[in-house]
């Protein structure tokens, strides 16, 4: 088994996918909107994925956040609020909008599992910054570490409680970024003590099954690498001060933000101690020298990727209901 997440090209398996994955045989894959069309056909493609795999509890990811990200959209499903709406209500309701955030994603999980997937890319624990790039400002849950922590452990608790496993992001932090990974290389200039604000959500939730790297380069603790490619980062910081002993896996290593070949970034991050690298764009080239340059996937990271997946439990709860009382604790916002 080989310790990436591959993206897929369409609503379907296409054959030459089909035969790559039998043979490349990644630890998971992730959907994006070009996936998803309706329930039944979503439905249809995570049982393709499961016995291509083989495996009932292979990980199948998505982002569902609510707001700007959201693969899955309406008419097909419902819209979702995104992070700020919670931060919003808490600045009046701590505890609602805790509760608030805990019925949203279980919610969410409901839906997801309803369709077969059984990883979402949530919660964010990346505290808001005055000059925070767009590109997260508008999904975080906040200025504050202890509300960002709050309401992120009331998120994974939700999507456990819908049949879904979260995953904690970015690590160590992406706050601090003013232009956007997905096309530039952020320097975060903060000093050690500055970044400990960054730090404490992520430390709250050591815990957490799964976690994801930021691509940032962080000089107080790393000057040459960003977060995904540093063993400094990833050691010191994110297993060491962090605590974090979760299933590790990279953002996209597509984003432009990293240089170098698909397959040099995939090497890197695993060489820097990532347990698993997320190819997102299912480019047959670039999967292939991806799953070239890898070898199988680590025993620590096969155990990490059991612990996490032994979380999973049947989905419970009432989406209509969830959505609901979401609604009615929001409206006090």
């Amino acid at each position: 088994m080989k310790p990436v997440i591959f993206g897929l090209s369409g609503p379907a398996l296409t054959d030459d996918e089909r035969a790559f994955f039998t043979e490349a045989a990644p630890v998971g894959f992730i959907l994006f909107r070009r996936n998803v069309e309706t329930r039944a056909q979503l439905r249809a493609l995570t049982d393709s994925l499961r016995t291509l795999s083989g495996r009932d509890d292979v990980p199948i990811l998505i982002d569902q956040e609510g707001g700007r990200v959201a693969r899955m959209a309406p008419p097909e499903w419902p819209a979702f609020p995104a992070g700020p709406m919670f931060d919003a209500l808490y600045d009046r309701a701590p505890m609602s909008a805790i509760e608030a955030a805990r019925a949203n994603a279980q919610a969410i999980a409901l839906m997801l599992a309803e369709v077969g997937i059984n990883v979402d890319c949530l919660p964010l624990l990346d505290v808001a910054q005055p000059d925070t790039t767009e590109a997260i400002s508008t999904r975080t849950l906040g200025h504050e570490p202890q509300r960002v922590a709050a309401m992120g452990r009331a998120m994974l608790d939700g999507l456990r409680s819908g049949g879904v496993v979260g995953v904690v992001k970015h690590m160590p932090g992406h706050g601090r970024a003013i232009v956007d990974t997905h096309y530039h290389l952020p320097t975060v200039t903060a000093d050690d003590a500055a970044l400990a604000i960054d730090l404490a959500p992520f430390q709250a939730l050591r815990d957490a099954p799964m976690g994801m790297t930021s691509h940032i380069v962080f000089e107080a603790w790393d000057r040459e690498r960003p977060a995904t490619l540093s063993p400094i980062i990833v050691h010191d910081i994110i297993r060491g001060r962090i605590g974090f002993d979760g299933l590790l896996m990279t953002d996209d290593i597509d984003m432009k933000a990293l240089s170098g070949t698909a397959g040099e970034k995939a090497a890197g991050a695993l060489a820097a101690g990532c347990d698993i690298v997320l190819d997102c764009w299912a480019r047959m080239e670039e999967m292939t020298d991806i799953a070239g340059r890898i070898g199988d996937i680590a025993p620590r990271s096969v155990a990490r990727l059991d612990r996490a997946m032994a979380t999973l439990g049947p989905p419970s709860g009432d989406m209509a209901e969830l959505i609901a009382k979401r609604d009615s604790l929001l409206a006090f916002a």
